[in-house]
């Protein structure tokens, strides 16, 4: 079955029930992000918000937030945004790499924003697509903590391609 996550995101920016059946749905979805408790907290026309809580299971040994619980947010929240607004029936996307600055620790939740607009998804990711039917895309996701301090950066290259040129074998 085919999930039309577009839709569910739509939702969940206009309504917050929509929001919270759609955390629910990804904790099922996407088992990994779970236990740490990383949700979307907000969704914007070209952009999503998603958060880890500050809690035991996240924790490193100096009780920071830990290095790739703070990636995976920031990877969640790009992946999101692309997914959004590209048919995933159309479009295969993988994360090819990532890399993290990290600035700060964090010692608090910390919230990824990653924002994709018009100009930008047309240039960089549908002409190539139109072109070669394969697109790679550098996302720059800031983590701040709720008290504003900038945590990390991460950078997330995805590969986007159309389902005809993906090769398992």
């Amino acid at each position: 079955m085919k999930v039309d996550l577009s839709k569910y995101l739509n939702e969940a920016q206009a309504s917050k029930w929509a929001l919270r059946k759609l955390n629910i749905a990804l904790g099922f979805g996407i088992p990994f992000n779970k236990p740490h408790g990383i949700k979307i907290t907000k969704v914007e026309t070209n952009a999503v918000v998603t958060t880890i809580p500050l809690k035991r299971k996240n924790l490193n040994h100096i009780k920071g937030i830990h290095a790739c619980g703070l990636a995976t947010t920031a990877e969640f929240c790009s992946g999101l945004v692309l997914l959004r607004r590209l048919n995933p029936a159309k479009y295969r996307l993988i994360m090819q790499k990532i890399e993290v600055e990290y600035h700060y620790q964090a010692k608090h939740s910390c919230n990824a924003r990653f924002e994709l607009d018009d100009a930008l998804f047309e240039s960089e990711i549908l002409a190539p697509l139109n072109k070669d039917g394969v697109a790679f895309y550098t996302c720059e996701i800031p983590v701040h903590d709720v008290k504003g301090n900038h945590v990390c950066t991460a950078y997330t290259r995805w590969q986007i391609k159309g389902w005809e040129k993906v090769r398992t074998k």
